[in-house]
């Protein structure tokens, strides 16, 4: 509160933290007192029965309320006690009042892991809010005119803030044209107004009325030719070496740890790393389609052989995912434009009823190590906008994207309509990724004229905007990997479809690829360590090539996805809270779109068996939003039910 003497209402308290028990279902506590209140929701990973939370240090002068792990906590807390400091808990969560005892707010940067927290120096009444430095947890803020004065509101979800009373839940027309440009809004925006996220690698400081921001952490990369160079063979190595040590250390936990396998070389590589050290008892954990085009059942039966890992398969199809997606949008909080978050909700749960609540996952090896097909793309376009007029340049795409027919005047229309794009200006820093951007914003074709009129500017020019002024000169490399690293990961990869589906069902994933001294380590590198020619995260490769079979070292990296549009539409399956929302009648009372352009789509969708990517981007977005709206802005905090 900005009055000091302001008392916290409890029962609010329990409120919010009631609303994200999902997220701590073993126990919660409070602090109350003048100008300030604490809740926390438990997650029991760490000293069972001894780190309720909030935490204080030995006189109760700085208090913390904190989702995460701090992975490091083992060597700092050794560092504190040789310097004095006394501790009641084993949690790493105590830590952190210690140790920013010692440091003051530069303690942060002293933390290895994934966290977000409250912490409350009472004697200097000020609260700081941070986030880790790849955004793997979440953490909203808004400010408020409360009944007992203006204030700060915070949680791990907006359902918190929602169930405070004090912030109403309405649409952020900047924020949803974001996320139908990126896929998410960009920090610290979200789709509701009034409702900022904390950005990853930043502290906001509560001081009274003042209000003030520290970027302690970012993506960065070096000038274009200063990058590190040295043989492959130390490269590999040490990249091995950090691989394993942000492993090991994120095994750390009192309770059974567990790993994701979908097949592909990021998890193979964790899982083979884990099975180091969790022989013959590593739990691990896949998904499987009944469309051959998405399955990869296959590749990971090749690893669980390999490995001889206890694992658990999950064969989700069409109806699970149409099932499971109302609850995907009130868990996610935002629309989205992929089915994809489905099955991961549905892991998860698999992960829970295994008896576990701990897994690691292979997320950010793309982004780290140059792993996506956008950025060969990238690179290709780059080659190709040297002589724009070439006719064989641009055919190198097909070694991308051999499913796609580019052969023949039709396929090179496709061709230069699409990946042409920004051809007449390679240095754009948003050149890699020009096509995706356009071809998300063509969904916005579906929008009404009333919604569209009340987007302010553009996303693109809000992007543009936000980029660091050294992005320009670093390589073109580099400069797609910070988009990827901070539009696409955070916000959708790590929350809609990484957090909120974990967390759904009370599981911590743990990211090793995330480690901060892997990204810098990566970071540093030359371009051709990660992707040498078109082979995508060649240094990885080469360091598990001794842990992993052939198969799986060498194999070319398919992108996760889950069935679209299918999973809703056809003979049979279009469940009733798909045609109630995508009904004339809801089109037109909550706005967002133009009635007759989404009959049109549907019917379309329908009639085909795999619609383009496009339209089944733009339906997965309409649905979304329609369900969105009616479990969050006209539903309130009591979501609506779908069945």
């Amino acid at each position: 509160y900005d009055d000091p003497q302001a008392l916290p209402d409890r029962a609010m308290l329990e409120r919010m933290v009631g609303a994200i028990r999902h997220r701590g279902p073993d126990g919660n506590g409070f602090l109350a007192e003048p100008g300030v209140g604490l809740g926390h929701a438990r997650l029991s990973i760490i000293d069972l029965t001894g780190g309720a939370q909030p935490i204080h240090n030995e006189d109760q002068t700085v208090w913390i309320v904190y989702n995460g792990e701090v992975f490091n906590y083992t060597e700092l807390r050794a560092e504190l006690l040789a310097k004095g400091h006394r501790f009641t808990t084993a949690t790493d969560t105590e830590v952190l009042v210690h140790l920013y005892e010692e440091e003051g707010d530069a303690f942060v940067e002293r933390l290895n892991g994934q966290f977000a927290f409250a912490l409350w120096d009472r004697r200097r009444r000020r609260l700081l809010l941070c986030r880790d430095r790849a955004g793997i947890l979440p953490l909203y803020w808004c400010r408020v005119a409360g009944s007992a004065g203006p204030a700060v509101v915070f949680g791990s979800e907006v359902k918190a803030l929602f169930a405070s009373g004090l912030v109403r839940p309405e649409p952020d027309p900047d924020g949803l044209d974001e996320l139908w440009t990126f896929w998410a809004p960009l920090a610290p925006r979200t789709v509701f107004r009034g409702v900022e996220q904390v950005r990853p690698g930043e502290m906001v400081v509560l001081s009274g009325t003042t209000i003030t921001r520290r970027q302690y952490w970012r993506w960065q990369f070096p000038e274009d030719g200063q990058h590190r160079r040295a043989p492959l063979p130390a490269l590999r190595d040490e990249l091995a070496a950090i691989l394993s040590d942000a492993t090991r250390i994120r095994l750390r936990a009192d309770v059974p740890v567990g790993a994701y396998l979908s097949g592909g070389l990021d998890s193979s590589s964790l899982v083979a790393l884990l099975n180091r050290d969790i022989a013959h008892n590593l739990h691990t954990f896949s998904i499987g389609f009944d469309d051959p085009g998405l399955d990869e059942s296959a590749h990971q039966q090749a690893v669980v052989r390999h490995l001889g890992t206890r694992h658990h398969h999950v064969q989700c199809t069409r109806d699970d995912v149409a099932a499971a997606f109302p609850g995907v949008i009130h868990q996610a909080e935002s629309p989205v434009l992929r089915s994809a978050p489905a099955p991961m909700q549905l892991l998860s749960r698999t992960v829970r009823d295994a008896g576990l609540k701990v897994v690691l996952t292979g997320e950010g090896a793309d982004e780290v190590l140059g792993g996506y097909d956008i950025f060969k793309e990238a690179k290709v376009r780059q080659f190709w906008a040297r002589h724009p007029g070439s006719s064989w340049r641009p055919l190198l795409l097909k070694r991308l994207y051999p499913y796609l027919d580019l052969s023949g005047p039709r396929g090179g229309a496709y061709v230069r309509e699409f990946f042409g794009q920004g051809l007449d200006d390679p240095d754009d820093p948003v050149f890699s990724h020009q096509p995706r951007f356009t071809t998300t914003a063509q969904c916005k074709l579906f929008w009404s004229a009333d919604f569209a009129s009340s987007v302010t500017g553009t996303a693109q020019e809000r992007l543009r905007a936000s980029l660091p002024a050294e992005l320009p000169g670093w390589h073109p490399f580099n400069r797609a990997e910070y988009l990827e690293a901070t539009t696409l990961l955070p916000s959708y990869l790590l929350s809609s479809q990484g957090d909120r589906m974990l967390m759904a069902n009370s599981v911590e994933g743990r990211f090793p690829f995330l480690d901060h001294r892997l990204i810098e380590f990566a970071n540093a590198l030359r371009p051709s360590a990660k992707m040498h020619v078109l082979r995508e995260k060649h240094l990885l490769r080469e360091a598990m090539r001794d842990a992993l079979p052939a198969s799986i070292v060498e194999r070319t990296k398919q992108p996760y996805r889950a069935p679209d549009a299918a999973s809703f539409l056809g003979a049979g399956r279009t469940a009733d809270y798909v045609n109630e929302l995508t009904g004339r009648d809801m089109l037109l009372r909550y706005g967002y779109f133009d009635p007759d352009k989404v009959s049109r789509l549907v019917a379309k969708l329908e009639r085909t068996k795999a619609g383009a990517p496009r339209d089944n981007m733009a339906f997965v977005g309409i649905l979304s939003t329609q369900l969105w709206h009616a479990q969050f802005v006209e539903g309130m905090a009591a979501p609506r039910a779908f069945a």
